[in-house]
């Protein structure tokens, strides 16, 4: 299923692959693209059905951050003057889907593909992949998350480092930073993906949903105030489950 030239859809069951499809710009967030994935994760929304999607790039970069052509031509510009608090953290549309997005990160991303793929749930990269972080090589703040979501994958001091040099980092790196879940061989990213995303579709729709959704609440937290949130979330959700909806015999089944 394809919904544009620049974002590429394919539903495969449970598991939605989104791919970012401007390799010749290396992906770059032009506003065409940027809007096409926010519509994509609005339609995704919709389907039901759908349980996990992957977010990947199309040819050697995952996202190169923002078109700097575009930019420079004065047909977009960094961040609208009136944009309502909280919306970088919707600034690519992925705060609509409830359920995990997997970040298959297949090469560099950069400044906002690295805002991007921090927006992910979880993320595997290629061993090819790179990050930086180079708001502060060009003058800019960032408006797309970025100091709020790497200090919290990887610790203050890293995320200083990263940001206030622009450095390179490498998956190697990256993956002992915390950055990314794991790394794998370019020619099976895809397919550690799909693996990882299958397993997730295997959960209850509705016990995905929620759980999805209380990790990431009770992670912007005080420790006790998530105690108290998990106590009456769980409360709440599990006295809506049917009796014997939950098998119990699997809780000790060996996996």
């Amino acid at each position: 299923m394809q919904t544009s030239t620049t974002v590429l859809l394919a539903v495969d069951g449970p598991v939605a692959t989104v791919t970012l499809n401007r390799p010749e710009a290396l992906n770059a967030l032009s506003r065409e693209l940027t809007a096409r994935l926010a519509g994509v994760f609005n339609a995704l929304q919709a389907m039901k059905d759908v349980k996990v999607a992957i977010l990947t790039g199309a040819g050697r970069a995952f996202c190169a951050g923002m078109d700097l052509k575009e930019l420079a031509s004065g047909e977009a510009g960094l961040q609208a003057p009136d944009e309502v608090r909280g919306a970088g953290h919707n600034r690519f549309g992925m705060a609509v889907f409830d359920r995990p997005v997997i970040g298959a990160i297949n090469g560099a991303a950069i400044t906002g593909g690295l805002e991007l793929a921090m927006c992910c749930d979880m993320r595997i990269a290629s061993a090819a992949a790179r990050f930086a972080d180079t708001h502060a090589r060009v003058g800019v703040i960032p408006g797309g998350s970025m100091s709020a979501l790497l200090p919290r994958l990887i610790g203050l001091g890293r995320a200083k480092e990263m940001s206030l040099t622009g450095k390179m980092i490498d998956a190697a790196t990256a993956d002992r930073w915390g950055l990314v879940n794991r790394v794998v061989e370019p020619d099976e990213l895809m397919s550690a993906s799909m693996a990882l995303a299958q397993e997730i579709a295997a959960v209850d729709g509705d016990t995905l949903r929620t759980y999805n959704h209380l990790i990431s609440e009770n992670f912007g937290m005080s420790f006790a105030d998530a105690l108290d949130n998990e106590h009456i979330r769980s409360r709440d959700a599990n006295q809506r489950f049917e009796r014997g909806r939950v098998d119990v015999a699997s809780l000790t089944r060996p996996r």
